[in-house]
Order: C-alpha cells, then sequence, then structure tokens
C-alpha cells in the first residue's frame, strides 16, 4: 500500500524531528479474533506529522466511517495503533514513562462532538473547568484558579458571571461547547484535537465556535486538528486537508487548491455535494453503486466500486499518491501519466507555502 504522509513545516525547515506529534505508517484494526472475521480497517498506513513550528489548521474530512475519528482517537492516544507508531517529540507514545504521558495529555488536548457527554449532570459547569487546573497543578490558590477560569472563558467569548455556577442543562449547546474550548485552553496545550465540534450545533454559533478556533491558532500557536464531514467550514478555517475514504487518505494539500479544484472522483463527489444557492444548478452527480461494508473488497483502491472512472488496475493494487500540483496529491491511477510523477511522501509539496 502506498505510504501517505501529511507535513506543513516552514519552507526550508522541514524534518521529522520538528514534530511534535507524528504518525508513521498507523494502521487500526478491528474487530478478527482467532478466526480473523469480520475485520474492519478503520484507518490505513496513515502517516501525518504535526510541526513545532508555524503550526496551522489542519482538516480531517470525509463521510462517516471514512476513520476520521478513529484518528483523532488515535491520535490523542485513547486507543493504540495495530501497525505503526505514534510519536510524541521523537517518543513512542506506547512507551510513555507516566510523568511523559502526563505530559503528553495536557499538550495534546481533545474538543469532543457532543458537548453534552463530557459534562456530569450532578456536578455545576465550575466542576469541569477547575478539574484540569487542579489536576496538573495551574495554580497556587482557589483566587488564581479563577483568575485563570475567568481568562480562559472570556477569551471564547463568554462571560464568567452567566456561565459560572450553573448546571449543564442550564446552559446552551453552543455554550458547553465554548466551555470545552476554554478547558482546552486552560491547559496551553501545543495541539487541540476537535472532532467534528460544531455538528450539534446551531448553524447561529458555529461562527463563533470556529472564530474561537481559529483564535486558538493564529494568536496562541496551537495547532489545530479539525475532524470534520463538512467541507464548507474545513475551507473557511483549514490551511490544508486530509480527505479520508474507508481509512485512506485520497487526497491531500492546500485546502483551496482541494477543494476549489479537486482531483480525486471521492473529492469531486464531496465539493459537488455541498448545496448551491442558485436553484437551476443541478446539486450533486449520480455516481456508481453505493456499497459499503463487506460489500466492497479491501484489495485495490477503495473507492473503486463508486468510481466512474474505474480500470481494471484499481481493483488489484491500492494506488499510491500522484503529485497533481504544487500543493496538491491525489491517491487516483487517472494522475499515473501527469508530468508532475509519482509521490510517495507529499511532505515536499507542503514545503511551497508557509
Amino acid at each position: 500500500m502506498a505510504t501517505q504522509t501529511l507535513d506543513r513545516p516552514a519552507p526550508g525547515s522541514a524534518t521529522d524531528e520538528d514534530n511534535v506529534l507524528e504518525l508513521k505508517n498507523v494502521t487500526k484494526v478491528f474487530g478478527g479474533g482467532i478466526m480473523r472475521r469480520n475485520l474492519t480497517i478503520a484507518v490505513d498506513n496513515v502517516s501525518m506529522g504535526v510541526p513545532k513550528a508555524n503550526p496551522g489548521i489542519t482538516a480531517v474530512a470525509g463521510e462517516s466511517g471514512s476513520g476520521k475519528t478513529t484518528l483523532a482517537r488515535l491520535m490523542l492516544g485513547i486507543i493504540p495503533p495495530t501497525e505503526g507508531s505514534i510519536l510524541f517529540n521523537d517518543r513512542d507514545v506506547a512507551t510513555l514513562s507516566r510523568r511523559e504521558r502526563t505530559e503528553f495529555r495536557r499538550e495534546v488536548q481533545p474538543i469532543m462532538q457532543d458537548p453534552f457527554e463530557v459534562y456530569n449532570p450532578f456536578y455545576k459547569v465550575d466542576h469541569v473547568l477547575m478539574a484540569p487546573v487542579n489536576n496538573f497543578g495551574l495554580a497556587r490558590n482557589k483566587s488564581e484558579a479563577r483568575d485563570l477560569v475567568v481568562e480562559s472563558l472570556e477569551t471564547v467569548g463568554l462571560r464568567h458571571q452567566e456561565t459560572l455556577g450553573r448546571f449543564p442543562h442550564q446552559l446552551s449547546g453552543g455554550q458547553r461547547q465554548r466551555i470545552m474550548v476554554a478547558r482546552a485552553l486552560l491547559l496551553k496545550p501545543r495541539i487541540i484535537v476537535a472532532d467534528e465540534p460544531v455538528s450539534m450545533v446551531d448553524a447561529s454559533l458555529r461562527a463563533t465556535i470556529l472564530g474561537s478556533i481559529d483564535l486558538l491558532n493564529k494568536e496562541l500557536g496551537i495547532a489545530v486538528i479539525y475532524i470534520t464531514h463538512d467541507l464548507t467550514t474545513a475551507f473557511q478555517i483549514s490551511d490544508n486537508i486530509l480527505v479520508m475514504y474507508r481509512g485512506s487518505v485520497v487526497e491531500t494539500g492546500r485546502v483551496e487548491d482541494v477543494i476549489q479544484n479537486p482531483q480525486h472522483p471521492y473529492t469531486q463527489l464531496l465539493v459537488e455535494s455541498i448545496p448551491r444557492p442558485d436553484p437551476k444548478e443541478r446539486w450533486g452527480r449520480d455516481m456508481a453503486s453505493q456499497e459499503t461494508g463487506s460489500d466492497v473488497s479491501d484489495v485495490g483502491c477503495r473507492f473503486a466500486p463508486r468510481c466512474p472512472f474505474v480500470m481494471s488496475e484499481c481493483t488489484v493494487e491500492m494506488p499510491p499518491l500522484y503529485r497533481t500540483g504544487d500543493t496538491q496529491a491525489a491517491q487516483c491511477y487517472l494522475h499515473r501519466e501527469g508530468s508532475l510523477g509519482d509521490v510517495m511522501s507529499v511532505s515536499d509539496v507542503f514545503k511551497s507555502y508557509a
């Protein structure tokens, strides 16, 4: 299988050692057992790096079942990889000492999809904010701890007078989600992994939450991995993007290039599924059959059963990533004959822009 890599370092400074967090040929398989039946390859041979210098916002996009959330859980250390390794400051997460794992948990923070799941309904929201302050020794006394919490809430656009002292059910979904952003901010992490952070809030609140996430990156220098199925919001706040399909990265590059000029048939399908403001313009394109699960072979290109351009080799072997532009690469045999040639790693693609 082709190795898929994302690195976005500053121009001229790209090395593997420059990554805070790095995934190397990571595969995650669920199921199996003695008879190895009903195996599900959730993430298939994915490599990516989060650089120490010039951290950006990287979107990981795809439909349900593409492996986005599994990739997020791997990055957070919630689940171990079946194959490959996850490195934090050049140390394998699986071998971290207790002190190093505490540092890892502070430096790599989650913002989960459902803000209500992380709250204990019997505790006021103050508890979810004070817990990290106490657990990581962020303050010397209660007064200093409260000041930290108030500052964090104000950073994400919440007034502490209207937030603290309330139970989760007394706040809106948008407020609960922004509290989770504030909680992550308290720890001043290097990386935030945001798994569908706006999918369960009203459209009117999405801009506010996305603005808070953008603030963390632009003003505080926190790298953000933004997991989403929504290409519109990915285009709005991200610097670069990985498009996943059934565990594989099928296209990657600068977000403007990938969304405005998609090169993989699956990315084209995603882009064409975005509703258009013109009612006369056709929404979407008829694609081939929509097989999923066991109906789809794990040999060759995962998208082949749905692809209108499928060729014989597509069902035999997984295509590598082919460079399709200075800041773009696609995992598709359609680009095999392109003048830009075959790329096994796309790190060089991202060296062309900061």
